[in-house]
């Protein structure tokens, strides 16, 4: 792990369940599917949204999606009816019954929008454009990071936006909009009031949740190698990941 300290992986889903009431929050990409090098190439595992009903039944519904994605687009992949979900990095959250929670998420302006789109063309990056807010992806061109990065931050720095890293993609969302947001927001309301949180993810978007879990009293979990970290325990990978969830 470049050097940090190594992780151990986390105690069983099972026996933590047994002492105290705990819940999941848990990233998509790179987490339950493998990343891809494009967004809408991923590869969903069979029967992955009642896999993901059947677990939440398990916690007594202390269980939300927490991904980057709109929840419009993950539902395209993933069926997310009768689950718990935070989408656009947090901004847009919904409860298991569908109902939102917390103030409305807004979508970027639309000059935001029409400048990622001559932007990405100029780049030569791939523009994901979502509901509340807007994705530059080059794993195809790890070579236009730096531009990448350069023209989000100066495109965020005149709307007060703000810019999310991640791997291979740089993302401009609403200020504010996180991860850890979401999951602060999940814990003011039943049934998550009161448990132990416990965040899963790979990416540097989901230390926010991982750090909001930390500051409630659970923890992180890692997915993958990347340093430096806040989360206290590791999994190596997605097929991990399905292993200790007993998916």
């Amino acid at each position: 792990m470049d050097g940090a300290i190594e992780l151990p992986p986390p105690p069983p889903l099972v026996r933590l369940m047994e002492k105290r009431a705990h819940a999941l929050f848990l990233d998509f990409d790179g987490t339950l599917v493998d990343i891809a090098p494009t967004p809408g190439g991923i590869a969903v595992p069979d029967r992955l949204a009642d896999r993901l009903r059947a677990l939440s039944q398990r916690l007594d519904g202390r269980l939300a999606l927490v991904t980057g994605r709109s929840l419009e687009d993950l539902a395209g992949h993933c069926p997310i009816d009768g689950i718990a979900c935070a989408g656009s990095h947090g901004a847009a959250r919904r409860d298991a019954e569908g109902r939102p929670l917390g103030a409305a998420a807004q979508p970027l302006p639309d000059a935001v929008f029409e400048a990622l789109h001559q932007g990405a063309r100029d780049l030569g990056v791939v523009l994901e454009a979502k509901t509340h807010g807007a994705a530059l992806h080059f794993r195809s061109d790890p070579e236009r990071a730096a531009q990448a990065h350069a023209f989000a931050a100066d495109l965020a720095g005149r709307h007060a936006l703000a810019v999310k890293q991640g791997k291979a993609v740089v993302e401009i969302t609403q200020a504010g909009a996180d991860k850890g947001g979401a999951v602060r927001e999940f814990l003011k309301h039943p049934p998550f009031v009161g448990a132990v949180p416990i965040f899963v993810g790979d990416d540097v978007t989901d230390e926010d949740g991982m750090a909001a879990c930390n500051d409630a009293g659970g923890f992180g979990v890692l997915v993958g190698d990347r340093s430096p970290t806040v989360a206290r325990y590791r999994l190596p990978n997605v097929s991990s990941v399905y292993e200790w969830l007993s998916l």
